[in-house]
């Protein structure tokens, strides 16, 4: 059978039921909060490309996200395009009126439908031109198809409904947390002189995994030494040596929400070098500052000025990125990062109840080791509470 047939027969075999991640009630909160900004921004429908954002607003789930895939959203109806090839994810998850099916070889088939549907929906339309999954010369095609609707730029209307999460979302970032947990404390044993960057992370992946962790939107992070010095660099079968610091950040998934944790461990018995304990303790200082400084209200940018003053006497000898935190939720590869707001210099956003933000506190020294001590935290009203719980201490042998 071809895949219309195989979508037709799939939908009467499930009898309708959809696999779901969340309530209904959960899923018409979000589209009530979207149409609302719809309206404020003047837009009659959306054309959505990224990955994430189709999953948050409709639960399609899927491992494969490198092709060709848009929701056309409007107040009221919802139309899901997919390629052949995850016809049965659509059928089986997606809380869509219509299904949009193109032949996975042949991508030029999805501009004629795509046109039809937005062509129903009103004059002005909203599409992301920096989100994920846009492809540059389909747009070109619809503008083209549709030179007498208006496009606009609706990059920012959903990022501030995602950010902040609700109870069945914090749900879902608390058991992730918890299958986090377990693949730091399984890494953390496997720290041994002689065994591989590789070894470790591939026991931290298989305590996650064993924990209930979905696949991850970021593989396990294992290195050793010089090379933790160096920032998104991974494990790739070195040893690790006595007396090297070891930096292993990992984010299991449960429904496609991410709560990440960063943690050091030292290899060997020796005591732990005082330069490498004094950075985990700057950390710990800028830990400390941020979490104080997350209160509803507060900028972005005081929580990194806060941040910054915390670990002024290192930064002559020591690299940061300057992103303090970001927003983590629903995600799918290449990155765990929602990318909805981000705690750094300049950022005039506010912080409200709700955001969950990991905050990646990695110093490094080039060439010589870097050192990382992080927690995913929600903003209260006092400020922030870590959802993780890390061992805020830098210590050897493992274990």
């Amino acid at each position: 059978m071809d895949f219309r047939t195989y979508a037709d027969t799939l939908e009467k075999a499930l009898g309708g039921q959809r696999e779901r991640a969340f309530s209904e009630a959960e899923y018409a909160r979000r589209c009530s909060a979207l149409d609302a900004a719809l309206e404020q921004a003047g837009l009659d429908a959306l054309l959505l490309t990224n990955p994430a954002e189709i999953y948050y607003l409709t639960g399609y789930n899927t491992f494969e996200v490198s092709v060709h895939t848009a929701l056309v959203y409007a107040p009221g109806f919802t139309a899901l395009q997919v390629p052949s090839i995850e016809t049965g994810p659509a059928v089986a998850c997606a809380r869509v009126d219509r299904v949009l099916g193109y032949r996975w070889e042949d991508p030029r088939e999805v501009v004629e439908p795509l046109a039809e549907v937005l062509a129903g929906l009103g004059p002005r339309l909203g599409v992301d031109l920096w989100g994920g999954g846009l492809r540059p010369g389909l747009l070109a095609i619809l503008r083209e198809r549709l030179s007498d609707r208006h496009w606009q730029d609706s990059g920012g209307l959903l990022g501030p409904i995602r950010r902040v999460k609700s109870a069945e979302e914090l749900a879902c970032l608390e058991a992730s947390a918890r299958m986090t947990e377990a693949g730091i404390q399984a890494a953390r044993e496997a720290v041994l002189p002689g065994v591989t960057d590789s070894a470790v992370a591939a026991a931290a992946a298989d305590a996650m995994h064993r924990a209930g962790s979905e696949f991850m939107s970021m593989q396990p992070i294992v290195v050793a030494g010089r090379r933790s010095s160096i920032i998104h660099t991974n494990h790739r079968r070195f040893a690790i040596h006595s007396g090297e610091p070891v930096f292993i950040e990992l984010g299991a998934a449960c429904e496609r929400y991410t709560a990440p944790m960063m943690h050091t461990v030292v290899a060997g018995s020796e005591p732990v070098n005082g330069r490498m304990a004094s950075l985990a303790g700057a950390c710990r200082a800028v830990f400390e500052a941020l979490v104080a400084h997350m209160v509803p209200g507060r900028t972005f940018d005081a929580a990194a000025v806060a941040a910054e003053m915390a670990w002024r006497e290192w930064q002559d000898r020591a690299f940061f990125s300057g992103v303090y935190g970001y927003t983590v939720g629903a995600q799918f590869p290449p990155s765990w990062v929602e990318g909805s707001g981000f705690i750094a210099r300049g950022q005039t956003d506010v912080f409200e109840p709700g955001m969950v933000f990991h905050l990646p506190l990695c110093l490094r020294v080039p060439g010589e080791w870097g050192i990382g001590l992080s927690e995913t935290v929600v903003v209260e009203s006092g400020g922030a509470r870590p959802v993780t719980g890390n061992r805020w201490a830098l210590e050897s042998g493992g274990g």
